[in-house]
C-alpha cells in the first residue's frame, strides 16, 4: 500500500464559498476524488509543505496518546450530528479525520475512511480496530446499519459514553484532593525520618542519657527508613509497571475485582458504578434491537468487573434455556434486591429497556451523591490523622528536650 501524501486544497461548496484545508491521499487524483466526495468543486490541489515551527505537532518518538473514552464520546456525538444534518458517511469520516485532535484516533479514522470508500461497512471497519473501539460501539453501529437507524445508534453511543465520562470525572475529581494530600503526607513523613530525625539523633547522643520510648521508636524507624526507602521506591515502580501490564488478564481480575468490591470505603461506590454501567449498556443494546443473548455477552465484556461478568455468564445460560434474566441475578450478592425485582417486573411487563434505564439513572445519582459524601467525610478525617502522625513525631523529637538539664548534669 502506497504511503499517503499531504495536499493543500481549495474548492467551492454549494453556497459558492471558498473552502481551504489539508488532506492526506495516495495521489493527486485520489485527493481530487476525495474533494468531490466532500461536495466541493475543486479550484486547486497542490502538495502541502511540511508543518514547521510553532505549528508542528510535538510528540515523543514512538509514543502515541491512547484513545480515551472521552475521545470516543466526542467522535460519536460529532458523527451523530453530521449524519443527522444530512452529510454522507464518507464525508463525515473525512471531516472527522481532519479535525480529530487525538493523533491515534485521527489515523484510525483515516484508515476507516479508506475502507468505507472500498465498500466496506462501517461496523466491519470499526471491528478491524477493536483495540480502539469497544464491543458495545461496534455492535450498536452494526445494529444501526442493519435496521436503518445508524443516526440513532450513534446518538445512543454518544449518550452512553458521555454519561460514563461524567461519572468517571466525578469520581476522579472527588478522589484527587485526598490522594494528593495522602501522597504529600507520606512524602513529608519519609522526609522527616530520613533528613530531620538523624540531626536530632546526633544531638541526643552528644547529650547522653536515656531517651524516652517514643523517641527511641522514632530513631529506630529513621535508621530503618534509610535503607527501606530505596526498596520501597523500586518496589512501587515495579508494582506499577506490573499492574499496568497484567491488570486486564483473567488471572488478575479474578482475584482483584472481588477485592475491590469489598474495600471498606471505595467498595460500595465501585459496586454502584458497575451496576450503573451494566444497566446503561444493557438498556442501550436492547433499545438498538440487539438480541438479548448477544447483548448479555457484550455487556459482560464491557462491565469492567469480573464479578459482574461471571454473573452475566450465568444469566446467558438461563436465557438460552428459556428462563428469566432476574433469577440468576438474584443469587449474586453484588446485585441488590431492588435491581433484580425491577428487572423481573420489566421482563413481565415487556419494558425491560425502560426499567434498565431507570436503574442506571438511579445508580448514576447514587454514585455522585455517595462520592460527594465520602469526599466531605474523608477530607477532615485525613487532616486529623495526618495531624496526629506529624504532631506525634514532633512531640517525640522534643520529649528529650524536657530532660536536657538532666543530660547535662
Amino acid at each position: 500500500m502506497a504511503a499517503e501524501l499531504s495536499f493543500a486544497y481549495s474548492g467551492r461548496d454549494d453556497d459558492d464559498k471558498v473552502v481551504r484545508g489539508r488532506m492526506d491521499a495516495g495521489s493527486e487524483r485520489a485527493a481530487l476524488q476525495q474533494l468531490r466526495t466532500m461536495g466541493l468543486s475543486p479550484i486547486s490541489i497542490v502538495p502541502a509543505r511540511p508543518i514547521r515551527g510553532l505549528n508542528m505537532d510535538l510528540h515523543l518518538p514512538g509514543y502515541t496518546k491512547p484513545v480515551a473514552l472521552a475521545d470516543l464520546a466526542v467522535m460519536s456525538r460529532q458523527m451523530a450530528t453530521m449524519t443527522a444534518a444530512g452529510l454522507s458517511l464518507l464525508r463525515t469520516l473525512i471531516i472527522l479525520s481532519e479535525q480529530t485532535q487525538n493523533r491515534r484516533l485521527a489515523q484510525v479514522i483515516s484508515v476507516i475512511r479508506s475502507d468505507v470508500e472500498t465498500g466496506m461497512s462501517l461496523s466491519h471497519a470499526f471491528d478491524k480496530h477493536d483495540e480502539v473501539f469497544p464491543p458495545i460501539m461496534i455492535n450498536l453501529v452494526r445494529a444501526g446499519e442493519i435496521g436503518g437507524f445508524l443516526e440513532d445508534s450513534l446518538g445512543s453511543i454518544a449518550d452512553n459514553f458521555e454519561t460514563e465520562v461524567r461519572l468517571r470525572d466525578t469520581i476522579k475529581s472527588a478522589l484527587a484532593y485526598p490522594v494528593i494530600v495522602m501522597i504529600m503526607a507520606v512524602l513529608a513523613i519519609i522526609g522527616m525520618l530520613i533528613f530531620i530525625v538523624p540531626v536530632f539523633e546526633d544531638m541526643f547522643q552528644q547529650l547522653g542519657g536515656q531517651l524516652p520510648i517514643a523517641t527511641q521508636v522514632l530513631v529506630h524507624l529513621s535508621n530503618i527508613m534509610l535503607w527501606v526507602a530505596p526498596i520501597l521506591i523500586v518496589g512501587a515502580v515495579l508494582a506499577w509497571l506490573w499492574w499496568g501490564k497484567n491488570r486486564h488478564t483473567e488471572r488478575v481480575r479474578r482475584v482483584a475485582d472481588p477485592l475491590k468490591l469489598k474495600l471498606p470505603v471505595v467498595g460500595p461506590v465501585l459496586a454502584k458504578l458497575a451496576i450503573a454501567r451494566f444497566s446503561r449498556n444493557f438498556a442501550t443494546m436492547i433499545g438498538a434491537g440487539v438480541p438479548i443473548l448477544g447483548s448479555l455477552k457484550i455487556v459482560g465484556e464491557t462491565s469492567g468487573n469480573w464479578v459482574i461478568e461471571e454473573a452475566l455468564h450465568k444469566v446467558q445460560e438461563s436465557v438460552s434455556r428459556g428462563r428469566s434474566i432476574a433469577g440468576p441475578l438474584a443469587l449474586e450478592p453484588v446485585f441488590p434486591a431492588m435491581v433484580t425485582q425491577m428487572i423481573a417486573v420489566g421482563e413481565d411487563a415487556g419494558a425491560l429497556g425502560q426499567m434498565l434505564r431507570k436503574i442506571a439513572e438511579f445508580y448514576d445519582q447514587e454514585v455522585q451523591s455517595t462520592t460527594q459524601q465520602l469526599t466531605a467525610l474523608i477530607e477532615p478525617l485525613m487532616i486529623a490523622v495526618i495531624g496526629i502522625i506529624v504532631g506525634g513525631m514532633v512531640v517525640a523529637l522534643y520529649l528529650p528536650m524536657f530532660n536536657v538539664f538532666d543530660y547535662v548534669g
